[in-house]
């Protein structure tokens, strides 16, 4: 499972943060559960107003994540889900989701938690988005995951 191994984050004094997070619209029953978990980790680290916006699919997340980022939220948190199909389709959409979320991270310098799914099949997908049942919840993950980013480069000064 590729959950295992995973740190168990503790994320303090982030209740101040401003957060945002860009959810794509394809494969409805993932990306709800996604955004359901991203929404829960939001709330135990009691960050009360996040701004949470849709694109059409995963390709699209970089470039609202440039905007997000460069409009002075502390961190973002992308999520999306790209399920292997019979054309190379998967391999581009996830190698460029992944490389312009990362240059997204390393131009702004604000933290971009990357809840994408990149999966073989639906079945993998609905076992890593936070759905009853799932082994996984990896829009909370990506949450937190952002959140303790932004909160220790804050703590850095």
């Amino acid at each position: 499972m590729s959950g295992h191994g995973a740190p168990e984050l503790t994320v303090e004094n982030a209740q101040d943060l401003k957060v945002a997070v860009i959810a794509a619209q394809w494969h409805t029953q993932v990306m709800d559960g996604l955004l359901a978990g991203a929404q829960r980790a939001l709330k135990e680290l009691g960050i009360a107003e996040p701004t949470v916006i849709r694109v059409p699919g995963t390709f699209e997340l970089p470039v609202a994540a440039k905007r997000l980022a460069e409009r002075g939220y502390d961190a973002v948190v992308a999520l999306g889900v790209v399920i292997r199909g019979g054309t190379p389709h998967f391999d581009y959409v996830c190698e460029a989701a992944t490389l312009g979320l990362t240059q997204v991270s390393v131009d702004t310098g604000v933290p971009v938690g990357f809840g994408v799914l990149t999966c073989d099949n639906e079945e993998q997908a609905i076992d890593r988005a936070g759905l009853p049942g799932s082994a996984e919840d990896k829009g909370h993950e990506a949450v937190t995951a952002a959140v303790a980013t932004a909160a220790t480069l804050r703590a850095l000064g």
